[in-house]
């Protein structure tokens, strides 16, 4: 089996996001040249991370499952360094905590490995946008941190 060589897109988008809807990314199988996005204060991150895959491979499928992979783990990186950035009860952020429990690193990693996939897009070159959000409600849950 050949193994796919994935090349993460450094493009990525992250915003607080509320339920309201999904935006769209492409337009004509093709990546928007500004993405929007407004910050609002709401239960949810909401981040996109986009992937593609090595256009040598020559199954299409390969292409457009390894090009979703690498944008899932994009917008879970981008999602993680959201997360660190928020303020937690005794003012201090979520990477300050971090740094002095490692429970709770592995708390955040295991939160952002179960947000929702919301929305999947391809491009006409079989690249992928993905949207991921996670409910800070649950957040505060699994990590047993109440955020300001």
């Amino acid at each position: 089996m050949k193994k796919a060589l994935v090349i993460l897109v450094g493009l990525s988008f992250s915003l607080l996001a509320a339920c309201s809807g999904v935006q769209t990314h492409t337009k004509g199988g093709e990546i928007k040249k500004t993405l929007e996005g407004e910050i609002q204060d709401t239960d949810f991150i909401q981040t996109i991370g986009i992937g593609a895959a090595d256009q040598k491979m020559d199954n299409k499928t390969q292409k457009m499952a390894t090009s979703r992979t690498a944008a899932i783990t994009m917008a879970q990186y981008e999602m993680v360094g959201v997360i660190k950035g928020l303020q937690i009860e005794g003012g201090i952020t979520v990477s300050q905590a971090m740094e002095k429990d490692s429970k709770i690193t592995a708390l955040v990693n295991e939160s952002v490995k179960g947000a929702e996939v919301i929305k999947t897009e391809w491009t006409a070159d079989d690249g992928c946008i993905v949207t991921l959000r996670l409910s800070k409600k649950r957040l505060a849950q699994m990590t047993k941190m109440n955020f300001k």
